[in-house]
């Protein structure tokens, strides 16, 4: 049966990375790419890069900070939401929504939150409880959906090498934790979880004490799958191998695989 891959990644910066960019997309060829911060405003989006690439995009910038973009493979994804609704004086490019393949795609960018306590990790649970109500109201509507992007948490003590020298940091505190549990419990099911059991697998390593060198990584990029998708995981993982290239981001892109679901057979006459 054929199959639909959907990677989420983090890019830290399209600009100074599409060449890195291109390279995973013509090795991987994922027929969905959510990507992260991509910290340039809409006009410096690479657009025709990607096109040459094979990919129609669309895109939500912001100069220096935030962006997101959806891209998809030989096709141009049908933008559905630009930002999350219930804060019309939110300005942050964080959120976009398409439908691409079939299948109703959600790219997210949660708040970092750090320094916490403080306003910046307020506006991350506020922001985060926006994401689950209106997650909600995507799950009910019966739709196929993947919620894929960078959640900046850590789910469990699981998801990081080493919890201990993290435990002020707003990744894993446990209001985070707590938010991204009440997500889960509305039915979705975290994919690389699911595949890969108790087994630790990582999406981020940060740029300090050789962090990437030891394989001293956090799991914070995740791919939601709806109750109708879950059954399709057909495979998971992470492609590691962008990390360790020259220039890199401090993410490496996590992507699901998802079986198509089988053409209906047309009643005889």
């Amino acid at each position: 049966m054929p199959a639909l891959k959907i990677a989420t990644f983090n890019i830290n910066g399209i600009r100074s990375r599409i060449g890195a960019l291109r390279h995973w997309l013509e090795r991987e060829a994922p027929d969905v790419a959510c990507l992260q911060e991509l910290k340039t405003a809409d006009e410096g989006f690479p657009a025709r890069e990607l096109r040459e690439a094979g990919y129609g995009a669309i895109w939500h910038g912001q100069k220096s900070w935030n962006g997101v973009a959806i891209l998809a493979r030989g096709t141009e994804p049908v933008e559905v939401r630009r930002g999350l609704p219930g804060d019309p004086d939110d300005s942050h490019s964080r959120y976009l929504e398409a439908a691409v393949h079939g299948i109703l795609v959600g790219c997210l960018y949660l708040p970092n939150g750090n320094p916490q306590p403080g306003p910046k990790f307020d506006y991350k649970l506020a922001w985060f409880a926006r994401l689950i109500e209106h997650a909600q109201t995507l799950f009910d509507s019966g739709h196929p959906v993947v919620l894929a992007g960078d959640y900046n948490v850590v789910p469990t003590d699981e998801d990081i090498y080493n919890p201990r020298s993290w435990r002020k940091d707003a990744l894993l505190q446990p209001e985070s934790r707590e938010a991204y549990a009440r997500l889960l419990a509305q039915g979705w099911t975290d994919a690389l979880r699911a595949h890969y059991g108790e087994a630790r697998i990582y999406t981020f390593w940060d740029y300090f004490r050789q962090h990437w060198q030891t394989n001293s990584g956090l799991r914070i990029d995740h791919l939601l799958l709806s109750a109708d998708l879950a059954p399709r995981l057909r495979d998971a993982g992470v492609d590691t191998w962008v990390r360790g290239e020259d220039h890199p981001s401090d993410h490496a892109p996590a992507w699901v695989v998802l079986n198509r679901p089988a053409a209906r057979r047309k009643r005889a006459a």
